[in-house]
C-alpha cells in the first residue's frame, strides 16, 4: 500500500472532533484554525512557508512545478516529516501525530476510492470506523451522496463512475468524517473541460458550507480564483506573494504570477508618470509615483501596427518583432521582442490583415491609461 493509499484509509478512518458546543463553527475559540510553519529539507531543496487560516477559510497554494506546493500539502497530511517549524490545528500540536490520527480529510488528484466498495460504502467507511452502526453509517453516507447529487449512483463501484462522479464521492468520503482540515490535491485536474466547469461550481458550494480550514493545491488559476478566499504563491520553496485573489491578480510581483493572471509585468523606477525599466525602455503610466515600482498591463491593451502610427493618442510606442503566434481562446496572442518584450492579443481577422508572421516588424502602442503601476 502506498503512502497516499495509507493516508486515504487513515483520513476516513479517524475520529475527527466537531466544533465545541455553543461556539460559532466559523469563529470558534481564539486558537481555532490552522497555524503552521512548514520547514522541510530534502537535499538541496528547502521548503519554508508559514500558513495560517481561520475556520471557514479556503487557502489555495499556487506555484510552478517543483516550487514546494505538494511538499507543503504532504507535510500537513503527515506524509512528510518536518525538519523544523510547527503545525497546530485548533490549538493542538500535530507535528508528531501520525497521518491516520490527524483530524484531516484528503481528496487526492486520482481520488483513491476503495475499488471493492460501492460509492455508498466508500463514504460510510469513515463513520463506520468511528463506531457508528452499519445502518447509521450508511444512512449518513446516503445523506452525503444526496448532497452531491449522487443518490442514483450509491450502488455503483468506482470503475462504473465518471471522473466527476468519482471526484464527488471522494469529497463526500473526506467530509463525512467532519475533518478540521481538508486538503485538496489538484481535485479537478483529472476532469475534462465540461465536467470541470460543473464540478468546480459544486465544489465551490460545498467549500462555502465547510466549517473548518481547507487548503487547495492547484496549477489552474481559475480554480484558485473561484474556490479560494486567499492565495499563497510559492516559488523555490518560499512564499513570494499572498493575498485575496483580486489583490494578487491586480498586483502580481513575479513573472510566474503575471503569466498566471495574463499580464505583462515589468519592474523599474518611477519618476512621476515615467517608469524607467530595469531592463528596457521607459513606460508612461497614469499613476504619479516615485521609487521602485512594478508596471503591469494586459495583452489586450496593446495595439499593433505594421507602420509607425501617426496621430495616435497612445503615449507608449515601441518597434518590435513578432517572435511567435499562438491561439489564445478566441484570439491570437503575439509574442514580441525588440525594444520591449511583451505579449499582445488581437483577433484572427486583425492578425490576417496585418499579415503577422514570425520575423515580421510591427509597432506596439499602449495608452498610459491602460497601465497599472504600484510600489515594488
Amino acid at each position: 500500500m502506498t503512502d497516499a493509499e495509507k493516508t486515504a484509509r487513515g483520513a476516513v478512518a479517524r475520529r475527527a472532533p466537531g466544533p465545541v458546543r455553543g461556539e460559532d463553527a466559523r469563529s470558534g475559540p481564539a486558537d481555532a484554525g490552522l497555524d503552521a510553519r512548514l520547514v522541510v529539507e530534502r537535499g538541496a531543496f528547502r521548503l519554508d512557508v508559514t500558513l495560517s487560516a481561520a475556520p471557514g477559510d479556503v487557502v489555495a497554494l499556487l506555484g510552478p512545478n517543483g516550487a514546494g506546493k505538494t511538499t507543503a500539502l504532504r507535510a500537513l497530511a503527515g506524509l512528510v516529516a518536518l525538519t523544523d517549524g510547527h503545525l497546530r490545528l485548533d490549538g493542538a500540536a500535530l507535528d508528531r501525530t501520525p497521518p491516520e490520527a490527524r483530524p484531516v480529510g484528503v481528496v487526492f488528484q486520482d481520488y483513491l476510492l476503495f475499488p471493492h466498495l460501492t460509492a455508498l460504502d466508500n463514504v460510510a467507511f469513515g463513520p463506520r470506523c468511528h463506531g457508528a452502526t452499519k445502518a447509521g453509517a450508511r444512512a449518513l453516507a446516503a445523506e452525503w451522496l444526496e448532497r452531491m447529487d449522487l443518490t442514483a449512483h450509491a450502488g455503483a463501484k468506482p470503475r462504473r463512475l465518471s471522473g466527476g462522479q468519482a471526484q464527488r464521492v471522494a469529497l463526500a468520503r473526506a467530509l463525512a468524517t467532519r475533518p478540521r482540515l481538508l486538503l485538496l490535491d489538484e481535485p479537478l485536474a483529472a476532469l475534462d473541460a465540461r465536467t470541470r466547469l460543473d464540478v468546480r461550481a459544486q465544489l465551490r458550494r460545498h467549500l462555502a458550507d465547510f466549517e473548518a480550514v481547507a487548503v487547495l493545491v492547484t496549477h489552474d488559476p481559475l480554480d484558485a480564483m473561484v474556490l479560494a478566499d486567499r492565495l499563497v504563491v510559492i516559488e523555490d520553496g518560499g512564499i513570494v506573494q499572498e493575498g485575496s485573489p483580486t489583490h494578487v491578480a491586480r498586483h502580481p510581483r513575479t513573472d510566474y504570477i503575471a503569466h498566471l493572471v495574463g499580464l505583462n509585468l515589468y519592474r523599474g523606477r518611477a519618476e512621476g508618470h515615467t517608469v524607467r525599466l530595469d531592463a528596457g525602455p521607459a513606460i508612461t503610466t497614469s499613476e504619479d509615483l516615485g521609487g521602485p515600482v512594478f508596471v503591469a498591463f494586459p495583452p489586450s491593451a496593446v495595439t499593433l501596427h505594421r507602420d509607425r502610427p501617426t496621430g495616435s493618442s497612445a503615449r507608449n510606442l515601441w518597434r518590435c518583432e513578432v517572435a511567435g503566434l499562438e491561439t489564445h481562446g478566441d484570439q491570437i496572442r503575439a509574442a514580441l521582442t525588440g525594444e520591449l518584450a511583451l505579449a499582445a492579443d488581437l483577433t484572427t481577422v486583425a492578425a490576417a490583415e496585418l499579415d503577422l508572421h514570425p520575423g515580421a516588424t510591427v509597432w506596439a502602442a499602449l495608452k498610459a491609461a491602460e497601465t497599472h503601476a504600484y510600489p515594488a
